[in-house]
């Protein structure tokens, strides 16, 4: 019987509500996992999966809340984070598509915009002139202190509130770059 197929759940499989928009979906697949060793395994993986989405989007939320509520509307969520991710560096699309941060046409796009809007410098590479060199301009280095404080607020904020602590950061982010790591070697496996 296909993955797809199968939909009566194992004795041992742990029961969870769909908790998003796609749960039914995941639901579905978590019904499946009796074709594995150890359907809990399919099951905290999906989940994991959800998770980081919707953390992914609802990170773009704050960001986006946060510029509204000061009145900056021409710089959008993502464009925000790229700001901070670039920092005081000079880089290249190139170079975010490759550290992994952002995939390609979204950077080509947010980039010509941060640009135009004039978040950004950019300059002809004198070595490859097909390449264009980016750094932040000061209203750009605004944008980042702004969202580098917001992030400093939310720190604090986990801390204060007992949502968290380091040791639990630590453990969550070793999982994370595990995680990250697997799926790095995945894409490179397919080539």
């Amino acid at each position: 019987m296909s993955f797809h197929t199968r939909l009566k759940p194992p004795a041992n499989a742990r029961k969870r509500a769909p908790s998003s928009p796609g749960g039914a979906a995941l639901s579905t697949m978590r019904q499946a996992a009796d074709d594995g060793p150890s359907p809990d395994i399919l099951v905290g993986y999906l989940e994991s999966l959800a998770l980081i989405e919707r953390m992914h989007r609802l990170l773009l939320d704050v960001i986006k809340d946060e510029f509204e509520r000061l009145g900056v509307l021409d710089v959008n969520a993502v464009q925000a984070l790229m700001l901070f991710n670039i920092g005081e560096q000079e880089v290249t699309a190139g170079e975010l598509k490759s550290r992994g941060y952002y995939q390609g046409s979204n950077v080509s796009y947010n980039l010509k915009k941060l640009v135009e809007t004039g978040y950004m410098h950019h300059q002809r590479c004198a070595i490859d002139r097909r390449s264009v060199r980016v750094r932040l301009t000061t209203e750009g280095r605004r944008i980042r202190t702004v969202v580098a404080e917001q992030f400093e607020r939310h720190a604090l904020g986990l801390l204060e509130r007992q949502v968290t602590d380091i040791d639990e950061l630590d453990r969550v982010n070793t999982a994370l770059r595990r995680l990250e790591r697997y799926w790095s070697e995945q894409i490179r496996y397919i080539y």
